[in-house]
């Protein structure tokens, strides 16, 4: 049996494992696909403001006259785009810095685990705030400012996978051999310390969606795009008038936020030796 297939048979014992990923690959399809097959600008004044769902606006319009429906099929590309993006980053920076101190050891372990502690006493939202407040919101400022407020978790995680590594019999059987240190990092430890910086790499990826509804909430989005945070903020001036306008992104969020929960929690069973069943 292949690897992709004894994963995929330990991932799919958890049901509501498999029930997240068809969703989130709905969500997915939604973003990819539904902007172009939809075909009405989020930002065109489509109809009268606060109009009903009806055949014309299934999902309704806001206090604009703006389609809810179109704005939730692109505010779906840019929450998904900034939440992987926003991951990755700082999965990779995590993972650079834990793996060094890991490795490493010493001084240089020292020094890179009080700066990570630095930032993990810092309020996360609140910094993410205000690097957006300082330079101008776009889409690659907020994935910066999210990135720099996620990357100590995965450091500090990456760094133990690596001291719990670094002294086993087959790291010392790579250094006799004349193996160099960055070889015996990339090619040795890190495929052995990967899974769980992939599971918590993954969840990541909800909690980047949540700042970045927080941040287009507070005013602090990107003003040329729509997102799903935004659209939450241009309703709440009509919250008890027109509640479905803020109500839709926001099942759209949490749905969706569940979803990649879901996920990585297979994930997390699938890959992590010590939850597999025996």
């Amino acid at each position: 049996m292949s690897g992709l297939s004894l994963f995929w048979q330990r991932y799919r014992r958890n049901r509501p494992a498999v029930g997240g990923l068809v969703v989130l690959g709905l969500v997915v399809l939604a973003a990819a696909f539904g902007p172009l097959a939809y075909g009405i600008d989020p930002f065109d004044m489509a109809g009268r403001p606060s109009t009903l769902p009806s055949a014309r606006f299934p999902l309704g319009t806001d206090v604009s006259g703006r389609d809810i429906l179109a704005g939730l099929l692109a505010g779906a590309r840019v929450s998904l785009l900034i939440g992987i993006a926003a991951s990755l980053t700082a999965t990779l920076i995590g993972s650079a810095v834990g793996a060094t101190a890991g490795y490493v050891g010493g001084w240089l372990d020292a020094i890179l685990m009080r700066v990570t502690d630095f930032f993990l006493t810092i309020p996360s939202f609140v910094f993410a705030v205000l690097i957006v407040a300082i330079f101008r919101p776009s889409v690659a400022v907020i994935t910066l400012a999210i990135a720099a407020v996620s990357w100590p978790s995965v450091a500090r995680l990456a760094r133990a996978e690596f001291v719990s590594q670094r002294h086993r019999e087959y790291v010392s059987a790579c250094r006799a051999m004349g193996m160099g240190h960055l070889e015996i990092m990339l090619r040795q430890i890190l495929p052995n310390a990967l899974p769980p910086v992939v599971v918590i790499g993954s969840l990541t990826v909800a909690s980047a969606i949540l700042a970045e509804a927080g941040l287009s909430f507070l005013g602090l989005g990107d003003p040329n795009i729509v997102s799903w945070g935004y659209m939450i903020g241009v309703a709440r001036t009509v919250l008890r008038t027109a509640w479905w306008m803020s109500a839709i992104p926001g099942v759209t969020i949490l749905v969706t936020v569940l979803a990649i929960n879901l996920v990585g929690e297979g994930l997390n069973e699938a890959l992590n030796p010590r939850m597999r069943p025996r």
